[in-house]
């Protein structure tokens, strides 16, 4: 079986659902490979994009920085802890975003369909490709090709017949990668990938499935959807699917940004509010680094609290103008989170977002508007 030919469907799913040809591109370690492309003397450095020495979150780390444990979304006091040497380099985002058309003028040579995920990821449907390239593979590779011809710079391909696994695919021989799972495959390498690996696994929910004895693809597999909604909420769902390959979510071209958000769910429930205030500390790391990568803020910050019944609630404030910066976003967070107090059962998962988006640099926040 070719990596393009479409597996045989199982009994009673719509056929039309597994015939995609996927490709998802990931350009490698970008805000920093931009840096150390136009500055020779930060090749082979560790540098860190954003942040300071004294405070701030890293946006973005080269390869050399992550040997040793830098990432984004990590405070640059915890990055310089982990790499004394580390360079910190101001971000360019009027670059990022230029070279980012230019990587997406080669993706639209390639297929109209086309969602973006980030400036530096996205999604293609090349179930029909404007070459009339015979294979998907051949598809990525061109695009690989062209990228590097045209910016200087790597993007790792992945190769599928979903989304799911042609993101695992385009993560799994990073850097400088092009990664095939063919249908032939897809089972099995599901199978024998470390859970960690699957995408939509964070490190709580990877630790939460590990101390239920989950470790890999298989071991999911082995669960019952009942077994999983039971522990996983709405999640269980996604990971009953996905552990057999199966993920029927479509490229959806021109997507269109709605909110910026991160969330987490404990390893143990909390009922107060310090232990609550402390773990989302770094949901608001991670929710202003992607700001700070889109050049972006937004005029909504809305709190997610799920209860250990499962039940849900969010609670919002809006503004007359974007967050200005995390401090901004920290404030109105924890002002929330008092506002949901006292609590009548403890709280399993808490989460943070910002909408009403605006692209931009933000303007100091005049007011609060009300509660929605």
């Amino acid at each position: 079986m070719t990596p393009d030919q479409p597996p045989d469907p199982p009994p009673g799913r719509a056929p039309a659902a597994l015939l995609r040809k996927v490709i998802h591109i990931d350009m490698d370690a970008f805000y920093a490979s931009v840096e150390q492309r136009d500055d020779p003397g930060l090749r082979g450095r560790p540098i860190a994009v954003g942040g300071s020495r004294e405070r701030g979150v890293v946006a973005a780390a080269s390869y050399e920085a992550r040997a040793y444990g830098v990432r984004s979304a990590m405070p640059s006091l915890t990055a310089r802890r982990l790499c004394p040497d580390l360079v910190f380099v101001k971000p360019r985002f009027d670059v990022y975003r230029a070279i980012s058309e230019e990587i997406r003028a080669v993706f639209a040579e390639h297929t109209e369909v086309i969602e973006p995920v980030a400036l530096d990821e996205a999604y293609l449907d090349v179930t029909e490709n404007l070459q009339g390239l015979p294979t998907a593979t051949a598809v990525a590779r061109a695009i690989r090709a062209a990228i590097r011809a045209r910016t200087g710079l790597v993007a790792s391909a992945g190769v599928s017949y979903n989304k799911f696994l042609a993101k695992v695919a385009s993560d799994f021989r990073k850097p400088d990668a092009l990664f095939v799972i063919t249908p032939a495959m897809g089972p099995a390498f599901v199978e024998a990938l470390a859970i960690g690996r699957f995408h939509g696994v964070g490190p709580v929910t990877e630790a939460r499935m590990k101390g239920l004895g989950i470790l890999t693809g298989r071991d999911l597999k082995a669960r019952s959807l009942e077994e999983l909604a039971a522990h996983f909420g709405s999640a269980g769902a996604y990971y009953h699917a996905v552990a057999r390959g199966i993920d029927e979510r479509p490229v959806r071209a021109h997507r269109v940004r709605k909110s910026i958000g991160a969330e987490t769910t404990f390893a143990d429930d909390a009922t107060d509010y310090e232990t609550l205030a402390a773990r989302l500390s770094p949901l608001l790391d991670k929710v202003w680094a992607a700001c700070l990568a889109r050049e972006m803020s937004g005029r909504t910050v809305t709190l997610k609290v799920k209860f250990s019944d499962f039940e849900q609630i969010t609670r919002a404030r809006s503004l007359t103008a974007p967050v200005a910066d995390r401090d901004g976003l920290e404030r109105i967070g924890l002002a929330i989170l008092r506002d949901v107090f006292p609590l009548r059962r403890s709280v399993r998962l808490i989460g943070i977002s910002l909408s009403a988006l605006h692209h931009g640099p933000a303007e100091a926040p005049r007011q609060l508007g009300l509660a929605i």
